[in-house]
């Protein structure tokens, strides 16, 4: 029988269907953006943002201004920081950040949220059986998405991009998030699992020394189940349907 005693869920891509909204808010807020930003020696504007592989790759997971830094550290361009009161726009990188927040609230506003069909019985069979769970996530609206599905009734805490902000958590891949997460939950990261679909939170929850670190590949994609795993994963899930079993084994 395994030692996993709890469990630190990502929440976009993972417990929420949210993951393809934040995809297309970067992309709205980068491509909108790229006639501005003509890096020598071309002058031609960057190439537009790939919802699905450099959304993985490189934003996914990130914080907001991490996000912006990675994405033009992709594309060689240099933006000022700016400040937290920059308007949405594209001439600093808080002002980037701002413009994806603008975006996404508008399609949260819109469209709202949906939770993946696996998630509140995954969940229910891990209280039922003692699992503490958490969830945790570099967005700022991660608590108020979760409330607002039922989900927190599954969960006995969260951490988000709010808390990382008061306590100055550094974003994935560190594991602060993760670490706050165990700490919250009353245990250690050595009895304690990590389930993640991004590849710099894989990354995070084996910096964390995790027991157990589990990469949710919902979309079965060969190439991200093998990056997954390169980043640190110890098994890859389809879906979060055998989680319960991968932690009584305490692996694949």
């Amino acid at each position: 029988m395994s030692e996993v005693g709890a469990v630190v869920f990502d929440t976009d891509g993972v417990l929420l269907a949210t993951a393809v909204r934040h995809a297309a808010a970067w992309k709205t807020a980068f491509d909108g953006c790229l006639a501005q930003w003509r890096p020598p020696p071309t002058g031609q504007p960057p190439p537009p943002f790939d919802v699905v592989r450099e959304y993985r790759d490189i934003v996914d997971g990130r914080s907001r201004l991490d996000g912006v830094r990675a994405f033009l550290a992709s594309r060689h361009i240099e933006l000022p920081a700016g400040t937290a009161q920059d308007p949405p726009g594209c001439s600093t990188v808080h002002a980037v950040a701002a413009r994806k927040e603008q975006v996404f609230s508008e399609t949260l506003r819109t469209h709202g949220v949906d939770v993946f069909d696996d998630v509140r019985p995954t969940l229910a069979l891990l209280r039922e059986t003692g699992v503490r769970c958490a969830a945790v996530s570099a967005s700022r609206h991660a608590r108020t998405l979760l409330e607002s599905t039922g989900l927190s009734a599954f969960l006995d805490d969260v951490v988000d991009g709010r808390d990382a902000a008061a306590l100055a958590l550094p974003g994935k891949p560190d594991p602060a998030l993760f670490l706050e997460a165990a700490a919250r939950l009353g245990t250690a990261p050595a009895r304690a699992a990590v389930v993640e679909d991004a590849l710099v939170g894989v990354e995070a929850g084996h910096r964390g020394r995790f027991q157990l670190i589990v990469g949710l590949d919902r979309d079965d994609d060969p190439r991200m189940h093998e990056a997954l795993l390169a980043h640190g994963a110890h098994l890859v899930l389809p879906s979060l349907t055998r989680l319960p079993t991968a932690l009584e084994e305490g692996g694949p």
